[in-house]
């Protein structure tokens, strides 16, 4: 369900509670644009537990290939060439 940023401007927050009893998340439009999501504490804690299990997949599946370091220097250095 879309949202117009006026009408939480409107209705205050209290317009989250009511919308969310109906929808799993709520979007936010500002100026024609979706900008934000809101949606109930508990669904985001089960979004975020998947993201962090599927990163220690790859982790995971990183150290079981090879592609890691135990140097120090040798880490530090690939990181300085990715933000460049």
């Amino acid at each position: 369900m879309t949202i117009s940023a006026n009408e939480v401007k409107t209705r205050g927050v209290s317009i989250f509670g009511e919308m969310l009893e109906k929808f799993d998340e709520l979007t936010i439009n500002v100026r024609g644009k979706n900008k934000y999501v809101v949606m109930d504490i508990e669904r985001y804690r089960e979004l975020r537990a998947l993201e962090l299990d599927s990163l220690y997949e790859k982790a995971m599946d990183d150290i079981k290939d090879g592609r890691y370091t135990t140097d120090i220097d040798e880490h530090l250095r690939e990181l300085r060439a990715a933000i460049r």
